[in-house]
Formats: C-alpha cells, sequence, structure tokens
C-alpha cells in the first residue's frame, strides 16, 4: 500500500503540470474554435526564459529545502509575461490572418508548422542539450507513511492549485472573465451585445502562454528543460482535454489529474515499459461510455 500511494502521490505532480498546460488549450478551442498544436511549444519557450531568468534574479540560490531561491518565483513570473508575448506575437503574425478563411483546418496545420519553427528557434538560442534550474540534489522527505516527496513537488502541487483557483475566480468574478465566457459561448452574439471581442481573443492568448509557461517551468524543475518537452507533452494535455471535455476548464483539470495518476499506478499492475500507452487507452475506454468528455457539454 505504501508503494501504491507513492505513485499516487507521482502522478499528482505530474497531473499537475498537465492541468495548467490543458488549460491553456481549453481556453484557446472555446475562443478560437481551432486545436491549437504549438500550445506545447510555449510550454517549452516559458522554461528556457525561466532559465534565462533565474541567474539574472540569483534564483538558483538554495533557499531553505528548495532547490532555488526566492528570485525563482521572479523568475517564473517574467517568463509567463515573455511567453504571452510570444502567443500574442505569434498569434498576430500567423492565426489571426488566417482566420478570415472560412476552413477551419487551416489553423489546426498552420500551429504544426509554427510548432516545428518554435522548436528549431528553442535549439538555435539555447542548444539541444538538457538543462537544469539547479545542480543541487533534492532530498525527497516523508510526509506521510510511506510517501516521500522533494520541497520541490510539493510547490508544483501548491503553485499549481494556486493559479487554478485563480483562474476560477477570474472567470467567475471579474467581467472580462465573464466576457470570455460568452465569448467562448456565443462569439457573435457576443459581439452584438457589446463586448470586444478582439480585446478577450488577446485575453485568452496571454493567459493560455502564461500558464502554458509555468507548466514548462514546473516539468523542467522536477525533470529537466529540453527542447522537445514540449512536443513531448503536448498529446499527454489534448488527451486530458478530450478526456476532461473539449470546452470545459474544470474537466481540462479532472482529465490531466485522471492522465497523471493512471500511468504512475498502472506500474504498479504492467510495469513501466507500457505507461505511456496506459491514459490514451483509458483516454478512448472513457470516451466510449461519455463521448463529449466527463464534463462536456450535453446537447
Amino acid at each position: 500500500m505504501s508503494v501504491f500511494a507513492q505513485y499516487i502521490a507521482d502522478g499528482i505532480v505530474t497531473g499537475s503540470t498537465l492541468a495548467l498546460g490543458a488549460i491553456g488549450l481549453t481556453l484557446t478551442y472555446n475562443t478560437l474554435r481551432f486545436a491549437n498544436f504549438a500550445h506545447g511549444e510555449f510550454l517549452t519557450f516559458g522554461a528556457y526564459f525561466a532559465l534565462l531568468f533565474a541567474g539574472t534574479f540569483a534564483g538558483t540560490q538554495t533557499f531553505g529545502t528548495l532547490t532555488f531561491g526566492a528570485g525563482f518565483l521572479v523568475a517564473i513570473a517574467a517568463a509567463a509575461a515573455c511567453t504571452a508575448v510570444v502567443a500574442l506575437v505569434l498569434d498576430w503574425l500567423l492565426f489571426r490572418p488566417l482566420r478570415k478563411s472560412d476552413i477551419a483546418v487551416t489553423l489546426v496545420i498552420a500551429s504544426f508548422g509554427a510548432s516545428l519553427m518554435l522548436r528549431n528557434v528553442v535549439v538555435f538560442a539555447w542548444g539541444p542539450q538538457p538543462q537544469y534550474y539547479s545542480r543541487s540534489i533534492s532530498i525527497a522527505s516523508e510526509i506521510m507513511p510511506g510517501v516521500r516527496m522533494t520541497a520541490d513537488e510539493l510547490f508544483v502541487v501548491a503553485l499549481a492549485l494556486v493559479l487554478m483557483l485563480a483562474l476560477h475566480l477570474f472567470l467567475s468574478r471579474t467581467r472580462l472573465g465573464k466576457a470570455m465566457r460568452a465569448v467562448s459561448d456565443d462569439p457573435a452574439l457576443a459581439r452584438v451585445t457589446g463586448i470586444d471581442v478582439r480585446g478577450v481573443i488577446r485575453a485568452t492568448w496571454i493567459i493560455g502562454g502564461a500558464l502554458a509557461a509555468v507548466a514548462g517551468v514546473l516539468f523542467g524543475l522536477t525533470v529537466q528543460v529540453l527542447p522537445e518537452m514540449g512536443a513531448t507533452l503536448i498529446l499527454p494535455m489534448f488527451a486530458a482535454a478530450i478526456l476532461g471535455g473539449v470546452g470545459s476548464i474544470y474537466g481540462a483539470v479532472l482529465g490531466a489529474l485522471i492522465i497523471g495518476l493512471a500511468p504512475s499506478v498502472s506500474v504498479a499492475w504492467i510495469g513501466p515499459a507500457y505507461k505511456p500507452g496506459v491514459a490514451f487507452v483509458l483516454m478512448l475506454l472513457a470516451l466510449l461510455f461519455f463521448p463529449r468528455g466527463l464534463l462536456g457539454e450535453r446537447r
């Protein structure tokens, strides 16, 4: 049972990271009605921007039991802001002109091309070798019987929870959040009622890019920073969004936790060799009974 509890803890850490990325995918789909395969590269840019700023803000010092300094939090915020700018520029240069086309698949194919381009920009700027935020080794501590986690992993879960709660309050309590929900329901009707749809689109890219950047930093903090990390995570993020229900932000969070937990827990029964495919098999089985996802709208 102690081993099983440890697998659950590891899955929660992975699911927390995937949830932030899946939320960005869902926001983009809700507002712009297309699957953005370049979203994974926002995670990569966020991780590398934080790597760049970590040294500037002395973020690689040891701070308490964490393997980074207090300045690393500033580096995360700066990385989120820079990644949001990258998302806005990409939309302005590529997606905005293509939205005039009536062919929906055009945006999807364009996002594939943008993904390849952004990935190569990362390799050109930072090189292909893996990098780390800190070379110090983080020692896991027992937080409950049979469960050991490092301070970094606890930080990942805590920050993800804080950001998800902040997003919930933003969407439900603020005027811009309500406008984003209105545009996702019916863009034409929202425009008629006086909502600035272009402003909502900009806000969507900013929030989605910023959350993706934080997800990339959290993944790099617990694993490593690689140019291919976005390409590695994009399919699990899509699986989380689809499993939870495309268009449902809360469904994306639920789907991400399931996608994170399933491979980790399955190791106890089928071994690590089949771990990557477990989440997708689970997603397909769930969609057989819930075609619109676990929390998707029934219409």
